[in-house]
């Protein structure tokens, strides 16, 4: 059986674990594999400030929190993303109003956000599907003119860029998963870029339960106590020990998979130009990370057929997310606001194939045959 995922294994990530436990003893956060892991990424991406979190789910919440979102605010996004995106603005009273997607990139339609706008709105909350950028400049324009502020959920986008700059990087906040599903894993984790100086310092009292015990052992305070609200989003040292060991090769992972992609984009675009499927579209502007290699069926029944065949033939390819403003929540505390002309019906038609940085090309190869099978007798 070929997974669907299988999680990134780096042989020193067990090293330096081994190394938090035995020689550092220090389990709980913001110990060396923290901090090793926050200056490479704010070396790598030109960031302002990365705080590790607990999960991207958090580093959402965080930013939340951030944004100062209250009951009866609104926040604007996409329908087609996960829970995470919605629930941690519908945590702190927000309504949320979903936009339609693009049918080329999955992202949300920026020419449908200002539709969306009212006097209660807050932010808009770009989610870059499959690590292709949403288009930022249209979205940070509109922010712009409606004082709004931007929360990047690039929960997949970790090395992708849009127009030159790392996702995450453009808004006032962004955020990045490292759940075992993605390019680059601590088994739960994530982070929050905060992009303007001034949130820096609230970023951090957030981050450790509302103290400021951060800048307490910066020397920047003489004792440290609860000043703000907060939580406790620090990962273990155990996490980041684990994920620090694939930043070191973090350009090697990213090419592997971005190969990865290429191979299966060369070996089905024979069935795309007979127009049995949709390949993934990247715009000229944007540089994925090879997250995910999706293709798109006729409509939902040949989806179930295809993936029920690919079953049966040992290929673990999968669905992926229902359109939350058709969820028992997603009715309860959102509104879809215009024309469902693509959310649905495209969710309906998508597939995502194995991708894992473990995936052998005969793999691949075999599941383009496999495919290839499916509608030569279909």
């Amino acid at each position: 059986m070929i997974s669907f995922n299988e999680p990134v294994n780096i042989s020193k990530g067990v090293e330096y674990i081994n190394k938090v436990i035995q020689e550092n003893k220090r389990l709980n956060g913001d110990g060396e594999y923290t901090k090793r892991c926050s200056e490479w990424l704010e070396k790598n991406f030109h960031a302002k400030k990365v705080l590790l979190t607990t999960s991207c789910t958090h580093a959402l919440e965080m930013a939340a929190l951030l944004c100062e979102i209250k009951v009866g605010d609104e926040v604007i996004m996409p329908s087609y993303t996960f829970v995470t995106t919605a629930n941690a603005f519908v945590l702190r009273g927000a309504k949320v109003k979903f936009v339609d997607i693009r049918k080329d990139t999955m992202n949300m339609d920026e020419t449908l956000i200002e539709n969306a706008i009212t006097k209660k709105t807050r932010a808009i909350v770009p989610v870059h599907y499959a690590g292709v950028g949403c288009e930022m400049d249209a979205i940070m324009q509109i922010a712009k003119d409606y004082h709004l502020f931007v929360v990047e959920d690039a929960a997949q986008g970790m090395m992708a860029t849009y127009k030159e700059k790392f996702l995450g990087t453009i808004g006032d906040f962004g955020t990045y998963s490292f759940h075992e599903t993605k390019n680059y894993t601590m088994g739960e984790g994530g982070l929050i870029l905060i992009n303007q100086e001034s949130y820096i310092s609230k970023g951090e009292i957030i981050r450790e339960k509302g103290t400021n015990r951060t800048q307490f052992f910066r020397g920047e305070v003489d004792k440290y106590s609860w000043v703000d609200i907060g939580s406790s989003y620090l990962p273990s040292e155990m996490n980041a020990a684990y994920l620090y060991a694939q930043l070191e090769i973090a350009n090697e992972i990213n090419q592997k998979r971005l190969d990865m992609w290429d191979r299966y984009y060369a070996g089905l675009k024979r069935l795309e130009q007979k127009e049995r499927i949709e390949l993934p579209h990247i715009p000229e502007e944007c540089q994925h990370n090879g997250h995910i290699f999706y293709i798109k069926t006729k409509d939902l029944d040949e989806r179930t057929k295809l993936l029920n065949f690919l079953k049966t033939n040992g290929i673990g390819a999968v669905f992926h997310y229902v359109p939350l403003h058709s969820s028992i929540a997603g009715k309860k505390y959102g509104e879809f606001i215009g024309e469902d002309k693509y959310t649905t019906r495209e969710s309906e038609r998508l597939i995502r194939l194995p991708m894992f940085y473990a995936l052998k090309d005969e793999e691949i190869d075999y599941i383009i045959e496999k495919i290839e099978e499916f509608y030569q007798t279909n």
